[in-house]
């Protein structure tokens, strides 16, 4: 029907027939793509039945080292034809992987998933898949910070305009600014370590967590339950698992670990918006290339499409906190299934769209362009009133009164502000003291009284603070993990 008439042929399998997320093919990194694949999963659930019949033969089971040696031998071979269709006959997604591995090792095929539940694959393989993508993640957001920090350090002493409410405020500088970007990104660094660090494996723990199949396998003896649980999270490489489950990991670990990736989505949508709002100034752009395009019909455009991205994708980092928040709400008991579809789509989609918005932002941080001239000019039009105070002081201590001297700058500013609204011309308020005889014994002082770097604070202390105390040592142990530029495909 329509597919026909669009030219699509019937049936056609390839992969321009069919729909794919843009996620993993036109933005993911390989890395992360692979994390989430259908074969690290599978191949995963079979390094879990091999470490579980590894440390169940330790403990006195009757498994064989030809057994055990069979399974290692089989680990990634995977045939996935069969897997799908022995799914599509059983309708149950471990029970046929237990199948398709049983068949390429026929001498193990009876103590593969001994004494285990589906969820000893499928939560323990989920554990190991947000503990690896955690650790995808952090050294890509160290790389971000550290690429920032270089460019906080060097722009540390240029003043630059302050805004509040993004009406213009005091003097800081466009070092200063990145460190509140840099701020939030090592609140985010911390919060995706502290994550990473609690994650506990399952474990071994039967069907409604008792262990009650474990305890039927070795004749009652609890001790040796315990030690399976114990060595089977140790080859797993974790040290230690939770101590009381459902038949599934308490679902609140996937609100814990989401709700720091949708933290860190708000943390670069506020830095691109910052980033989106100093390209319209001129002040700031992301990185151009050569022959890029800005648009179609306006050939002198060059719009930070970077940017808008992260903001575009950090949205939708950020609603996918609603999956896991209702998904543990509505756990009954021991467990219910509504988890699981649910589950498939939203842990894959944070941890890769989180991917995506890192590499961007890298990619922008390592080639921000900035423009000193405009932004000085920007201040040059807004210090003059910012300048009042001192002028006003600079009077008095030349023997002025102060009330006499604030009624003139008062009148003189106004004077200005209306060339500046009315007349569409530049801020001409110095102008006008310098023409007012009554100021004449401040005249020589103007230019140091109007300097920008007078006017910042101890913004240049606090940058170089910050940097050595508080964002090179976080960074410490990403050491060597820092190097290599990210090309973007735009």
């Amino acid at each position: 029907g329509a597919a026909a008439a669009m030219g699509t042929p019937a049936g056609a399998e390839d992969a321009l027939s069919r729909y794919r997320s843009p996620l993993v093919s036109r933005y993911a990194g390989a890395e992360m793509a692979f994390v989430f694949s259908e074969r690290n999963k599978f191949g995963t659930w079979r390094r879990l039945w091999l470490f579980l019949a590894q440390a169940e033969k330790s403990l006195g089971l009757p498994i064989t080292d030809e057994q055990i040696q069979e399974m290692e031998a089989n680990l990634d071979n995977i045939d996935f034809k069969m897997a799908a269709e022995e799914e599509k006959r059983l309708r149950h997604d471990v029970m046929a992987h237990v199948h398709t591995f049983a068949h390429c090792c026929p001498k193990a095929a009876a103590i593969i998933h001994l004494g285990a539940t589906s969820c000893y694959v499928g939560d323990n393989t989920d554990l190991i898949v947000l503990r690896d993508g955690l650790n995808l993640l952090l050294p890509q957001l160290a790389r971000v910070i550290s690429r920032l920090a270089d460019f906080a350090e060097k722009y540390a002493d240029l003043p630059t305009l302050g805004f509040t409410h993004y009406q213009p405020a005091q003097l800081t500088t466009v070092g200063k600014r990145c460190c509140l970007w840099i701020q939030d990104l090592c609140i985010d660094l911390q919060n995706l370590e502290r994550a990473r660090d609690n994650l506990r494996f399952r474990g071994v723990k039967g069907t409604t967590g008792t262990q009650a199949s474990f305890l039927q396998l070795f004749e009652g003896d609890h001790s040796k339950v315990e030690e399976l649980d114990r060595l089977v999270t140790e080859k797993a490489g974790f040290k230690r698992s939770y101590m009381v489950t459902g038949q599934t990991y308490s679902r609140k670990v996937d609100i814990d670990v989401l709700s720091v990736l949708a933290s860190l989505g708000a943390s670069v949508h506020k830095i691109c918006t910052d980033i989106r709002l100093l390209a319209n100034l001129k002040e700031i752009e992301e990185p151009f290339e050569k022959d890029q395009i800005g648009s179609s019909a306006m050939p002198y455009k060059r719009n930070p499409m970077r940017s808008e991205r992260c903001c575009s994708l950090a949205r939708h980092l950020m609603t996918l906190i609603m999956d896991p928040l209702q998904t543990a709400s509505v756990q009954w008991f021991e467990r219910t299934l509504d988890d699981s579809a649910n589950r498939r789509v939203c842990l894959a989609e944070a941890f890769l769209t989180a991917d995506i918005i890192l590499s961007t932002l890298q990619n922008i941080s390592e080639g921000l362009v900035v423009y000193p001239k405009v932004i000085d000019r920007r201040i040059r039009q807004e210090l003059p009133f910012m300048a009042t105070e001192n002028i006003i002081m600079a009077m008095v201590k030349a023997g002025g009164n102060r009330q006499d001297c604030h009624e003139k700058i008062r009148v003189l500013s106004q004077q200005a502000a209306a060339v500046v609204k009315q007349e569409g011309g530049d801020n001409d308020f110095i102008a006008r003291v310098r023409a007012d005889p009554y100021f004449s014994p401040i005249h020589k002082q103007l230019d140091s009284l109007l300097d920008p770097s007078s006017f910042i604070g101890r913004a240049p202390q606090q940058v170089a603070k910050f940097l050595k105390e508080e964002v090179r040592p976080a960074l410490i142990p990403y050491k060597s993990k820092m190097g290599g530029k990210i090309e973007l495909t735009l």
